[in-house]
């Protein structure tokens, strides 16, 4: 990391990475390299760099998907190798591709995840009525996922992993596939989130959105961090440059 580098740490931490690396192809690619960073509770956190920069891989290893054979991984304290079951409760996740029980209806989805979860009937019923009327997704509920198109499959996808009103909401490239007012009630979501003393990571390629609504930033460029800070502390540390500026300046040249 060079020597102008901008690390700045929160005091709570709801998700702690420590030293965690990643290889692929017999270790002669690192995906991930020596990552460490924290978030705090009621935060809103943007997750950038290019592609092949390490974002993916990161996530999931976060979620599990994964193995962390290098470094830790530490959920509201809980190991995510060690003592993934309880780590898991205190996450909702969405990935950047829509992975779901296709052959259920969207009702039998989310009434499985409230199941697996143990969510009160009343409860999950409140919680995706608010959910269905933000994505205009009603009318859709009791047809099978497998008639959905992406973008309705990406919002039943969100709807699912907001269930059990997770402490840290996980979402990678979310935006992708959502028509404008969906994108919109997804950006209100995660401020309520946030607003609710609960955490946002999330993962995005579009940069005006995370430089208007994200607490703190982090920029990886091929598996190493390269910043981390709020927002107006890396424009300082950066000439007061916007997000797109900054970004291009120390994440440019990563690539696939």
């Amino acid at each position: 990391m060079n020597n102008d580098s901008v690390i700045i740490e929160p005091k709570s931490k709801i998700l702690d990475i420590s030293h965690v690396s990643m290889s692929y192809a017999n270790g002669n690619v690192k995906a991930v390299d020596d990552l460490s960073f924290s978030l705090e509770h009621g935060e809103i956190f943007g997750f950038l760099g290019a592609n092949g920069a390490g974002k993916t891989t990161t996530i999931k290893m976060v979620t599990g998907i994964l193995p962390v054979k290098s470094g830790s991984i530490k959920i509201c304290g809980h190991d995510i190798t060690s003592d993934a079951i309880e780590a898991k409760r205190h996450f909702g996740f969405v990935p950047d591709s829509p992975i779901i029980f296709d052959k259920y209806t969207g009702r039998e989805y989310i009434n499985f995840l409230g199941d697996i979860y143990g969510i009160d009937k009343a409860v999950r019923e409140s919680i995706t009525a608010d959910l269905l009327e933000r994505f205009s997704l009603r009318d859709a509920f009791d047809k099978r996922i497998s008639g959905y198109s992406h973008g309705m499959k990406q919002k039943i996808a969100i709807i699912g992993s907001l269930i059990h009103s997770p402490e840290l909401w996980i979402l990678d490239e979310p935006m992708m596939g959502l028509d404008p007012q969906s994108s919109f009630a997804l950006k209100e979501l995660m401020k309520k989130h946030k607003s609710e003393g609960k955490t946002v990571f999330f993962s995005t390629h579009v940069l005006d959105v995370a430089e208007k609504i994200c607490d703190r930033v982090a920029i990886i460029g091929k598996g190493k961090l390269v910043l981390c800070g709020d927002m107006e502390q890396l424009k300082r540390a950066k000439g007061d440059e916007s997000l797109e500026e900054i970004f291009l300046s120390v994440a440019g040249e990563a690539h696939e």
